[in-house]
């Protein structure tokens, strides 16, 4: 069985097609996937994927820090709310970046640290995005004063020296298929010296399409890609496909008979 750790299917992108697509993921034998919600204005869509797919789908809600300006007053309370309807959902994804145009580390900051006592507070597990933000990633985990258990390094391209770091924190990495494209072998290199049972994989559908993927959608990433992704990134590994669908059963506490 396949667990995919982090995707986006309620995405607008996905709209006209978003039966179709689990159907097929079905097919190939996905079991589970965490769609992360991103903002307030798509949690309900998450919420009702959930409802509507229980065996299927963990519900995760966070804002992403590309979106913090769209934020109301109140999301912390809405987002604590969802947690208590939702004994399995998770946080994230959330995080930093100082990446993208525009961005407002400052802004960004508080915000994390908000999800991260969330996460500790309801014992959730946490998905974290971090782009070109590693130093105050590093800074706020190892500073909080109460650290969720469960970390989830989203699509991880940290170096090894910052994984390493992570690992002492407890965190995890997952793998998505954008590092099988031919100019990621540097990341593939960092994956093959982390431990095994602490890689987790993923699609991030509609995004990071893998190279020649299996099912073409246009420009979009297909959820059912993430046969391809878990087979190849075993093999960049050496370990069975099926760790993959444990290790994540583990993070997010799916017991084995729940598959």
């Amino acid at each position: 069985m396949l667990f995919d750790s982090h995707n986006h299917l309620q995405n607008p992108r996905f709209d006209r097609l978003r039966d179709e697509l689990i159907s097929e993921m079905h097919r190939v034998g996905i079991s589970r996937c965490v769609i992360n919600g991103t903002t307030e204005s798509d949690w309900p869509k998450v919420k009702k994927l959930a409802q509507e797919h229980p065996d299927l789908v963990i519900p995760s809600y966070g804002l992403h820090p590309w979106h913090l300006k769209q934020r109301s007053d109140h999301w912390l309370s809405t987002l604590a709310g969802l947690l208590i309807e939702s004994p399995n959902a998770a946080i994230g994804e959330c995080g930093l970046d100082r990446w993208v145009k525009g961005h407002d580390i400052d802004l960004q900051l508080p915000i994390f640290q908000k999800h991260l006592d969330l996460a500790a507070q309801f014992e959730r597990p946490i998905t974290i995005h971090c782009l070109k933000a590693w130093g105050p990633l590093l800074t706020i985990l190892k500073e909080s004063t109460i650290l969720p258990t469960r970390l989830l390094l989203h699509s991880y391209s940290g170096s090894l020296e910052t994984a390493r770091e992570l690992l002492k924190l407890g965190a995890h990495f997952s793998f998505s298929g954008q590092f099988l494209h031919s100019r990621k072998a540097k990341i593939r290199e960092i994956f093959r010296q982390l431990p095994t049972d602490r890689i987790l994989v993923e699609t991030d559908a509609p995004d990071m399409r893998p190279p020649s993927p299996n099912y073409q959608l246009e420009d979009l990433n297909h959820p059912a890609n993430l046969k391809e992704i878990a087979v190849q990134c075993a093999q960049v590994l050496n370990i069975p496909v099926e760790q993959f669908a444990q290790n994540s059963r583990k993070f997010f506490s799916i017991a084995s008979s729940q598959k």
